[in-house]
Parts: structure tokens; C-alpha cells; sequence
């Protein structure tokens, strides 16, 4: 799993690009010297403020990242019909509750990532992932790690298990090679 920048001298280029931009914007000009110190500020900025940011996996596979963006997208629209369609019906149907779903990725950022995934997706709530790393000793893993998750209308727990594992979880290990 890769955490370095692929370049020392722009180790943020998508951040870089955001100040470079923004900073076009807030002067509404493009004049030479507004495009310098633009430049300049873009390559400072993120260079001095590298130290002090967390070090996380980057995206080994952008296309991936894209294919999991469109299949969560298409996730969100299906989950708002099918929750539409059962908080319209009657509620005596409904069976909440709270599922331990076992993790194999270990790093923050993925975990936020999935954790959102599922928050995103009407229907689920991401309650907790725990045990967190703050919460562990200096030097001690956790023997597995979960995240807890409220489901609105929960018909077989394995099932959603397998589902979140198979459909989320998997394509950001391969996304982050963690």
C-alpha cells in the first residue's frame, strides 16, 4: 500500500489545483502575474503543510474509484425507491436493527469511505466503527475490527453482511491495495 506522494516537489496535486483555481477566482483575473502567484502558492502551500497531514493509501486505481462512484450513485437511486416504497407502506412491516459487520480494511481513509458508503445508501446508518485505533493502546491491533451499522429494514443479517463486504468493501481494497 502506497502512502508517499508520486512527486516531492507537488505532493497534493489535486489540492494544488483547488488553491490554484481558487485563487483565479478570488482575484476574478487571469493576468500573468495573478497565474504566477497562483503558481507559487499552489507548490508552497501544500509542500510546507505536508508534515503535519495524516499520512493515508492513496487511489491506486482511479478507475476503479470511478466505477465504485457510479455503482454507489446507482445504489443511492435504487435504496430511495425501495425505502420510499416501504416507509409508504405500513410501518408493522418494518424489522430495524443494528448489524456488526466485520472489516478487513485497516486503514482511516478507506474505512471512511465505506462507512459513508453505507451512510449514503437510504436505509443504513453507519453507528460506529470500533474498536478505533484511539481507543487501542500504544502498539496494540485489534483482533477484528467492525462497523456497526442500523438498518431500517433488516431481513437476513448475513446477507447484508455479504452484500456490504462483497459490494463495497472489496472494490476499496483493491481501489487503496490494502
Amino acid at each position: 500500500m502506497r502512502t508517499e506522494a508520486r512527486f516531492k516537489w507537488l505532493p497534493t496535486p489535486f489540492r494544488s489545483l483547488l488553491l490554484f483555481s481558487v485563487w483565479l477566482l478570488l482575484n476574478n483575473s487571469v493576468s500573468p502575474g495573478h497565474l504566477i502567484l497562483g503558481s507559487i502558492l499552489a507548490i508552497v502551500i501544500p509542500l510546507a503543510t505536508n508534515p503535519f497531514r495524516t499520512k493515508q493509501p492513496l487511489i491506486l486505481h482511479p478507475g476503479l474509484a470511478l466505477k465504485h462512484l457510479f455503482l454507489v450513485l446507482y445504489d443511492i437511486i435504487t435504496a430511495n425507491i425501495q425505502v420510499a416504497l416501504l416507509i409508504l407502506g405500513p410501518t408493522k412491516k418494518l424489522n430495524p436493527g443494528f448489524v456488526k459487520v466485520p472489516l478487513d480494511l485497516d486503514q482511516a481513509m478507506p474505512i471512511t469511505i465505506l462507512a459513508s458508503t453505507v451512510s449514503l445508501t437510504p436505509g443504513t446508518v453507519s453507528a460506529e466503527v470500533y474498536p478505533w485505533k484511539e481507543t487501542l493502546k500504544e502498539g496494540e491491533e485489534p483482533e477484528q475490527r467492525y462497523l456497526l451499522i442500523h438498518v431500517l429494514n433488516l431481513k437476513d443479517e448475513q446477507e447484508l453482511i455479504n452484500t456490504i463486504k462483497q459490494r463495497y468493501e472489496a472494490p476499496l481494497k483493491e481501489i487503496f491495495e490494502c
